[in-house]
């Protein structure tokens, strides 16, 4: 080797990336020691040869076609490509290709250089992922608040409505018929009460499910029980609550959150699961609390509709948003579980921070 050779070879070893230089006919005249590692080959074995007998056959047939191409051309090419390591991993990299010139400026070889940009790449991909999930979790709060509305607007219209309609009717009554009988008069004044009563069930029960106001008055514990005491009786499906035996403290942010993401998980058991149990523990660590919710209902299988994983995915956010991580794991017919794990510190303090 000259030393013009030995200079090119120790400038292409302190290059990070795959790099080499060919003749013009596609042969290896140098390598770096990132593209040795890569081809998992002695440098003897690739010096002097083609890529067709250092790579893969379709690879090798690739990359004699594109220094064709810059030969031919006399231009620069650049591009980005994909192959899977031995461990089938996919990496991308990003190559370019140069000619190379003698003094005459005859083409009379290549030089390239191939970066791996898998991480780059990787990121592209998740953000796109996560601006496509945004997109889709938008459009998804809009339904929900919107059958939400529906709903709340049917029950204002079907109960209040008409039991306020009742009594309009009652008392109109009453005030009409003067010569109404005592127990006449009870009668009617009776049947009104009743009315009333179921009134102001109804308005509590409705202002319950938009906010419970036990969850801001007495805590998250009081409220998860309140929350599966009425779920068993409105599902029929029995439960099973573990709680820290010391109070725990939770920020408003916070409570509403855990709250939410239990709700969430039973409203999607009794949809979808066919359980007849479900078990719910929250639990303190030194470092987090811990909220477990499992059923021994069928399962999450690979049918499951896309509004129901766009739920899970507003649970996830609501997770994340206290610095907390949600694993849901389930397996078709042997039921699901769902645990939340937030750092205590933001289970405290959420919403505190400047």
């Amino acid at each position: 080797m000259g030393k013009d050779d030995e200079l090119q070879k120790a400038i292409l070893n302190n290059i990070p990336d795959q790099a080499w230089l060919k003749d013009k006919d596609s042969r290896y005249i140098l390598v770096n020691e990132a593209f040795i590692a890569a081809c998992r080959l002695p440098e003897s074995e690739i010096l002097h040869k083609t890529p067709a007998d250092v790579w893969p056959e379709e690879w090798g047939n690739k990359y004699i076609d594109t220094d064709k191409r810059v030969m031919e051309q006399g231009e620069r090419l650049r591009y980005e490509e994909w192959r899977h390591t031995e461990d089938g991993t996919l990496r991308w990299y990003d190559t370019i290709k140069t000619p190379i010139r003698n003094e005459q400026g005859e083409v009379i070889g290549t030089t390239g250089i191939s970066r791996d940009i898998t991480d780059r790449k990787m990121a592209e991909q998740e953000l796109l992922a996560s601006r496509t999930q945004l997109r889709e979790l938008s459009a998804y709060l809009q339904v929900v608040r919107e059958e939400e509305r529906t709903r709340i607007s049917r029950e204002l219209h079907d109960e209040l409505g008409q039991a306020l309609t009742a009594i309009r009717i009652g008392l109109s009554v009453i005030e009409t018929q003067h010569e109404m009988h005592d127990d006449e008069w009870l009668k009617s004044v009776s049947g009104l009460k009743k009315i009333a009563d179921s009134t102001v069930e109804s308005v509590q029960r409705i202002a319950a499910d938009l906010r419970p106001l036990i969850l801001d008055e007495l805590g998250l514990l009081p409220a998860i029980d309140w929350l599966l005491e009425s779920f068993s009786e409105r599902s029929a499906i029995t439960y099973e609550l573990s709680l820290p035996a010391a109070p725990l403290h939770f920020s408003r942010e916070a409570s509403t959150a855990i709250f939410r993401i239990l709700q969430e998980s039973l409203t999607n058991i009794s949809r979808h699961s066919q359980a007849t149990l479900v078990v719910v523990a929250l639990k303190e660590t030194k470092d987090f609390i811990t909220m477990k919710i499992t059923d021994n209902g069928s399962g999450i299988d690979s049918t499951v509709s896309r509004q129901n994983s766009l739920g899970l995915l507003g649970m996830r956010e609501r997770a994340f948003m206290l610095g907390g991580k949600l694993r849901i794991q389930s397996r078709a017919g042997s039921g699901t579980s769902v645990e939340l794990r937030i750092p205590k510190i933001n289970a405290a303090h959420a919403g505190e921070r400047k």
